[in-house]
């Protein structure tokens, strides 16, 4: 796994065109599977306070923000500058200056208090963690006694044929897509491969329970490509 200042420069040299491959990549389902954990991020009868960890260019942090009531908050935090640069723009485009705070972070080593949050959401971005178990840590401790811990994952299919098909798109196509649009082969080489290297399914949860989280569920998206976990402190 690189480290986090590699991880900051590659997504600050793909963030023009992160959000453009994003939806291309997916066939524009991450849209869809935003919607779906945004529903188990906000409570519309409570302001709940947020901290979107790994925000990017925002996409998360601004739909969790449009569904909370009067008084509710989210933090977005990120090691990418140039990523948040444009997630501020689109805060202010959405007229959400007052719901969304973007600050340039590291979830490994949180500015915050214990407990200061009643959620904690991260959306495709826990996989590129330096050190996954200090971050997963980190999520649990700046949680509130009693708050859920969203995660949003690209993954891969179970079924040997659509992994097949997966790895052929992954490791053949997108490398060659990300060049194409973006001029950056070696970060659409990275991504790919690791999502193919990152802990899936009941070894995802058996970390989330190392890291001190209680009921811990997985709902798979799309055949598995993208899996949705839910921690509860």
């Amino acid at each position: 796994m690189p480290d986090n200042q590699t991880i900051e420069k590659l997504f600050d040299g793909i963030a023009p065109d992160y959000d453009r491959m994003n939806h291309l990549m997916s066939f524009n389902a991450d849209r869809r599977w935003r919607k779906v954990a945004v529903r188990h991020v906000v409570d519309i009868s409570c302001p709940l306070q947020v901290l979107d960890l790994a925000t990017g260019t925002g996409d998360f942090a601004i739909a969790i923000a449009q569904k909370l009531p009067t008084g509710g908050h989210v933090t977005g935090i990120d090691l990418s500058e140039k990523m948040l640069e444009l997630g501020r723009g689109k805060v202010i485009v959405e007229g959400l200056t007052d719901k969304v705070t973007l600050l340039r972070g590291n979830a490994e080593a949180l500015p915050f208090a214990d407990g200061t949050f009643d959620r904690v959401s991260v959306a495709f971005g826990v996989r590129n963690y330096g050190d996954l178990r200090k971050g997963l840590s980190e999520a649990h401790r700046v949680l509130r006694d009693g708050g859920k811990f969203v995660i949003l994952e690209l993954s891969y299919p179970d079924s040997r044929l659509l992994l097949w098909a997966y790895k052929l798109y992954a490791l053949k196509v997108l490398p060659w897509l990300g060049e194409l649009i973006s001029g950056d082969r070696t970060a659409y080489t990275y991504l790919p491969e690791s999502i193919l290297q990152f802990p899936k399914g009941p070894a995802f949860l058996a970390l989330l329970r190392e890291a001190g989280f209680g009921h811990v569920t997985e709902k798979r998206l799309t055949f598995g490509v993208c899996r949705m976990y839910v921690a509860e402190k």
